[in-house]
């Protein structure tokens, strides 16, 4: 063949070939969805199935839930968590391992053996319906025939009924609004819900927990009814104009004209609450201590809560309390740690200034709360009878168990002194007087402030109160150098009494430990204030909560009030310190000072400085009631 021919046949062959192909043939055609109808993904290098289910309410609304179940799982309890915070960020879906799947607070129940449960709420993610904030029970404020009792009711009904790798026993956790719906399910709760553990629960909200102090609205909130109620799955905070609340705020002049300014008008739960700022029927049918006294469980129950919980602090123990004097204090539990809110869940080494002796929540959730949870889901008795209450003292660094809480009912009064002096004895006659500007209203925290800032705002409770001893409408009081320890077991009142020439008011309480100026362990405490207990109280209710009235000008009024409770021993070397103001911004919403109808909708030319005069003496004697006992009443 000649040479000259090669490349034209070359050119031939593959031109044939290039022909052949371009033929495809049936494996290379998709007819269908490159997406198959149902993914099934290998699970033989997983530990556990994560299985997602629809599970059906007795109104047919279905509730997105996910079950994580250990491989070879057999008669093993169940660990409910109902939350409006995404039931899919508390189990990924990626980790092969479930330690590494679910979040840290959940990983000891992991080890101990346990199928874990996590369930949207009504309306919210991936769960059916409407949402509704801490949707009222069945009755006057709920026309439907289901609520969050029911729900639980329902899921557990089918959890032990289709989880088959279960024991047929269900145990309840979680914490603030999840808290709360573990508060609802014991209202009436399944056969087959064993124990629970309400922890920082939101129980009533005007009181003392979200969303008002004793009629003195936190701002902090709004951010929260944004994020929660806009959207179906997670909103987002308010666009801010600057970096510092404290300003923002202010520039705004009211709760509720930030809130119109934002379209807060579009959402439900704001404008029911803006519209019943005082304790009236929304509110008084809502309070779930007073649910749950109405027809107590007999589920073993701990209630869990911080000693400087920054959000719901006073949940727990006031539904204890109630509880208590139902004669249930058998199956109910107190347990108050070192922990700011829902801290119980996360690392909790130390709190703001103060550090502990190890990790005092994952040790308590190893060592107190899973054997709990066991004994009645697991038959599995703890080597020691959990105490009736549990209270840590921070000032000795440990736990201390009390058969009864409190102790002693006797409270004991530290009066205001003249030259800024406390003492336990009545004071001679005499008044110390401030100016309150609402211009210029007291932070809590040192400006800049930003809500979003979370390790100021989970410590502003034990932030140092020196930034704000020395300002000229803050009347600080303390005792002489301590020579021998004072301890605190139970809550402290305030009881002032005072006079202003405005016509309505708020005082601020603040029950503080001041430490000597040297402290050789910790040198950055000298002189360090910290406050055990303090709160917020708005004049208008000092008569009743229900139906405020005007404060007369001038004229002595007595504003008493609860503050949180303690477990504490002031050493020898502190002294004892009370502070009296009357704005805790932008935290609290300014108060006026001049009785208006609806303080969400005062005017500008409402607010007016005042001035405000404590009295002392046997007349007017202001003081804070001290649940002083001789010496520690805890079970050794």
């Amino acid at each position: 063949m000649r040479k000259h021919l090669l490349p034209l046949l070359l050119t031939t062959a593959l031109a044939a070939n290039a022909a052949l192909a371009q033929t495809p043939d049936a494996s290379m055609i998709q007819l269908g969805s490159d997406i198959p109808a149902k993914w099934k993904a290998p699970e033989e290098a997983y530990n556990y199935v994560r299985r997602e289910v629809m599970i059906p309410m007795r109104d047919g609304v279905k509730l997105h839930t996910v079950i994580m179940v250990p491989n070879g799982a057999r008669e093993l309890p169940m660990l409910l968590e109902r939350t409006p915070y995404d039931a899919d960020g508390f189990a990924q879906k990626g980790p092969l391992g479930l330690r590494d799947a679910v979040r840290s607070a959940n990983r000891e129940w992991v080890d101990d053996g346990y199928i874990l449960v996590y369930q949207d709420i009504r309306g919210k993610y991936g769960s059916e319906g409407k949402y509704v904030m801490t949707r009222p029970p069945i009755g006057p404020l709920n026309s439907t025939k289901t609520d969050d009792t029911t729900d639980a009711w329902d899921t557990i009904d089918w959890l032990v009924k289709n989880v088959k790798e279960g024991n047929q026993r269900v145990g309840m956790i979680g914490s603030s609004y999840d808290g709360w719906t573990v508060t609802m399910a014991l209202r009436d709760p399944h056969p087959a819900l064993k124990v629970a553990a309400p922890e920082s629960p939101m129980v009533d909200g005007w009181m003392g927990d979200d969303w008002f102090h004793y009629g003195a609205f936190r701002q902090v909130n709004l951010d929260y009814f944004s994020g929660q109620t806009s959207k179906t799955g997670k909103g987002s905070n308010v666009p801010r104009p600057g970096a510092d609340d404290y300003q923002t705020f202010l520039d705004a002049g009211t709760a509720g004209n930030w809130a119109k300014q934002h379209g807060f008008d579009q959402l439900g739960f704001w404008n029911r609450l803006a519209a019943h700022p005082s304790y009236d029927a929304f509110w008084q049918l809502q309070a779930v201590d007073k649910m749950m006294t109405a027809k107590p469980s007999n589920v073993p129950t701990m209630w869990l809560q911080g000693l400087w919980d920054q959000e719901d602090m006073y949940g727990a123990i006031t539904a204890w309390e109630a509880l208590k004097a139902k004669g249930k204090a058998g199956n109910n539990h107190l347990v108050m740690g070192p922990w700011y809110h829902s801290q119980i869940n996360r690392a909790a080494e130390r709190l703001g200034p103060l550090k502990w002796n190890g990790d005092t929540a994952a040790d308590f959730r190893r060592d107190v709360l899973i054997p709990f949870f066991n004994t009645y889901l697991k038959d599995r008795k703890p080597a020691e009878p959990l105490a009736p209450v549990m209270i840590f003292n921070a000032a000795n660094k440990q736990w201390d168990k009390f058969a009864d809480w409190p102790g002693t009912t006797q409270l004991t009064p530290l009066y205001l002194q003249a030259d800024s002096g406390l003492a336990f004895q009545v004071a001679p006659a005499g008044e110390d007087s401030y100016v309150s500007d609402p211009a210029k209203p007291v932070p809590f925290l040192a400006p800049p402030v930003s809500f979003a800032d979370h390790d100021r705002w989970t410590t502003w409770l034990l932030q140092d109160q020196r930034a704000v001893a020395t300002r000229t409408d803050v009347l600080s009081y303390k005792t002489p150098v301590l020579t021998a320890p004072v301890t605190l077991q139970g809550a402290p009142m305030a009881d002032i009494f005072a006079k202003t020439t405005g016509t309505d008011g708020d005082f601020v309480v603040k029950l503080i430990d001041v430490f000597p100026p040297f402290v050789a362990e910790q040198p950055e405490m000298g002189g360090y204030q910290l406050a055990i207990s303090q709160d917020i109280f708005r004049g208008r209710y000092r008569q009743s909560f229900e139906h405020p009235t005007a404060i007369p000008a001038g004229v002595v009024q007595e504003y008493k009030f609860r503050l949180p409770t303690v477990n504490y021993v002031f050493k020898p070397g502190h002294r004892i310190m009370v502070q009296i103001q009357s704005s805790q911004f932008p935290l609290y919403d300014r108060n006026p000072q001049t009785f208006v109808p609806n303080i969400f909708f005062a005017k500008p030319e409402d607010f007016q400085k005042a001035t405000i005069s404590v009295q002392r003496g046997a007349a007017g004697a202001s003081s804070v009631l001290l649940p002083v006992v001789p010496a520690s009443t805890a079970l050794k």
